[in-house]
């Protein structure tokens, strides 16, 4: 139930370590969000991003820059590129198509819906 003037919050989501590794979740991602373990990531990949650019957030970074894996040993999420599918669909695709739920909202990034659209537009400026 929404309460009058409070903001609806998301979470952007993280890949558990009970992850199979089937790479089911990383076509779906319309914000290139997801990689493979051990990958390298760019904020450029799958985006409109390129050249310096400053974040929503207002961290500056080179979109080209290659980024380090979060994680080696599965699938994992880059956080700044995850909307939770807001803008595309009504809920995120990784999770609808994880065949082991291992695709949950991170507790750690809570976002409100606002702010996931904003992100979403920033990166898709078409």
């Amino acid at each position: 139930m929404r309460h009058k003037g409070k903001k609806e919050t998301a979470m952007a989501i993280i890949i558990t370590d009970e992850c199979i590794n089937c790479g089911a979740c990383e076509p779906e991602c319309p914000n290139t969000a997801i990689y493979e373990g051990a990958d390298d990531w760019r904020y450029a990949d799958g985006t409109d991003l390129s050249g310096k650019v400053v974040l929503p957030s207002g961290k500056e970074v080179d979109a080209e820059e290659t980024q380090e894996p979060i994680s080696d040993e599965y699938y994992y999420i880059a956080p700044d590129k995850c909307t939770e599918c807001k803008g595309f669909h009504e809920e995120p695709q990784c999770a609808a198509v994880c065949p082991v739920d291992c695709c949950v909202p991170d507790e750690d990034i809570v976002e409100t819906e606002e702010e996931l659209l904003a992100k979403q537009a920033f990166m898709h400026q078409d």
